[in-house]
C-alpha cells in the first residue's frame, strides 16, 4: 500500500513521518499526472503547489482551520488529502467532483471560486467573523503571484493590514516574476526571523525603545528603519510590509525543511503575515515544465510524450475568430485587443505577434481593463 493510500483525511496525513512527506509528494503528483493525463485539467500548477498543500494539512488543524485557495483550481492535491482520494478519477466529470473548491462537496472547502483575486477578501471576512464570534482558529489564503496584479487583491491586503486580522497569505510564487532571491541564505534568515526568541526580542526592545523618556519614540522609528534596511539589503517585501503585514520570504516551496519551520513559526503570529514561497509550475512532469501553459487547462494528452490525446482537425471558434480580427486590424488601424492575463485563453497571440503596439494585456485587472477600453472608445479606438 503506498502512502497516499492510506489517507483519508489531514488527522491521516499528521501521522506521516516527516521524512516520508516527500515520498508522499511524489505519490500525488503521480495521482494528479495519470487522471489529467485521462480527463484534462489544470496540471502545471497543482503540480507546484504539493508541497505546500501538505504542509499546510501538516500543521494546522482543518477543518477547524480555514484554508482559503484563491482560484481554487490549484486545490487537486486538497482534494486527495481531504476525503476525496478514491473518486478523484471522476474530477471534472459530469456528477464527478468539481475542478475548483466547492463547499457542498467538502467541509474542508471553505469558499467558492474560480477567479484569480477573491482570495484575500474572502480570507479576510472569514477572520472577521471568526473575531466577532470569540474564536480562536487559523485562517490562511493561499494566492498566486499572477493574482497579485488583480486590483481587488490589493484593496484587501490594504484593508486587512489596517484592521490587524490574525490571518496569514502565502503568496504562491510560480513565475519567480517577483523575486528570486532562493537560497541558504534566505533560508536561514528566514527561520532566524520568524523564531519565537527572535520575535520575542524585538517586541521587548520595541517596549524597552519606547520607555526611554523624550527620546523613546525616535529610537524606536530609527530601529524600525534600520530593520527595514537590513532586511531591504537580502530580502524583498517592503512592499507587504508598508501595507502592515509581517513579511517572510522568499523560501523554496518544494523543500520540506526550508517550508515546514518557517510556516509553523508564522503561523504562530497573532497578526497579518505574508509568506512568500517560490515553487515550480509542472513540477515533476518535464512537458508540463517545458509548456506550463498549455498545461495550465488541458486537455487529455498522452502521459509518455505530453501530447493532446485527440488533436483537433478543425479550426476551434476562438481560432476563426481572432484571425477575422487580425484581418479587421490590418484594413483599420484602430483596432485594438486587450486581455486580462488570459492572452493564449483568449486566442490573441496572433494578435499580439502581430501587432504588438495594439495588444494590452492589463494582468487580472479587469475593472481597469473595462475602464481603460472606454477611454480609448473615447478617442476613437476600436
Amino acid at each position: 500500500m503506498s502512502i497516499l493510500e492510506s489517507i483519508d483525511s489531514p488527522a491521516d496525513l499528521k501521522r506521516v513521518p516527516v521524512d516520508q512527506l516527500p515520498l508522499l509528494a511524489e505519490e500525488i503528483r503521480e495521482q494528479i499526472i495519470s487522471v489529467t493525463s485521462a480527463v484534462g485539467g489544470h496540471l502545471s500548477s497543482n503540480l507546484g503547489v504539493v508541497e505546500i498543500t501538505l504542509a499546510l494539512h501538516y500543521l494546522l488543524d482543518t477543518p477547524k482551520d480555514k484554508i482559503v485557495w484563491d482560484t481554487s483550481n490549484q486545490a487537486y492535491a486538497h482534494k486527495l488529502l481531504t476525503g476525496r482520494r478514491e473518486h478523484f478519477h471522476t474530477l471534472r466529470q459530469y456528477g464527478g467532483l468539481s475542478g475548483f473548491c466547492k463547499r457542498e462537496e467538502s467541509i474542508y472547502d471553505t469558499f467558492n471560486a474560480g477567479h484569480a483575486g477573491t482570495g484575500v477578501s474572502a480570507a479576510i471576512g472569514m477572520a472577521a467573523a471568526r473575531d466577532l464570534a470569540e474564536q480562536h482558529h487559523k485562517v490562511v489564503c493561499v494566492v498566486g503571484d499572477g493574482a497579485m496584479t488583480s486590483g481587488m487583491t490589493l484593496e484587501a491586503m490594504q484593508h486587512v493590514g489596517g484592521l490587524q486580522k490574525d490571518l496569514l497569505v502565502i503568496l504562491n510564487d510560480n513565475q519567480m516574476s517577483i523575486s528570486r532571491n532562493v537560497g541558504s541564505l534566505s533560508a536561514y534568515l528566514n527561520r532566524t526571523f520568524t523564531g519565537e526568541f527572535v520575535t520575542h526580542i524585538r517586541e521587548e526592545a520595541k517596549h524597552l525603545l519606547k520607555a526611554i523618556p523624550r527620546v523613546g519614540d525616535q529610537l524606536t522609528r530609527l530601529a524600525h528603519r534600520a530593520e527595514e534596511l537590513a532586511k531591504g539589503l537580502v530580502l524583498p517585501g517592503v512592499l507587504f510590509e508598508e501595507l502592515g503585514f509581517r513579511y517572510v520570504g522568499p523560501i523554496d516551496g518544494h523543500n520540506f525543511e526550508h517550508l515546514l519551520p518557517t510556516l509553523e513559526n508564522v503561523l504562530k503570529l497573532k497578526r497579518p503575515a505574508l509568506l512568500h514561497v517560490i515553487t515550480k509550475k509542472g513540477k515533476g512532469y518535464e512537458p508540463a515544465v517545458k509548456d506550463a501553459v498549455w498545461f495550465h487547462a488541458c486537455s487529455p494528452f498522452i502521459r509518455e510524450t505530453g501530447q493532446p490525446a485527440k488533436p483537433s482537425t478543425k479550426p476551434s471558434y476562438t481560432a476563426v475568430a481572432i484571425k477575422t480580427l487580425c484581418r479587421l486590424a490590418r484594413e483599420d488601424r484602430r483596432i485594438v485587443a486587450i486581455t486580462a492575463a488570459m492572452c493564449e485563453g483568449t486566442g490573441l497571440t496572433a494578435f499580439q505577434k502581430e501587432f504588438p503596439d495594439r495588444f494590452h494585456d492589463v494582468g487580472i485587472a479587469e475593472q481597469h481593463a473595462l475602464t481603460f477600453a472606454a477611454g480609448l472608445a473615447t478617442q476613437g479606438a476600436r
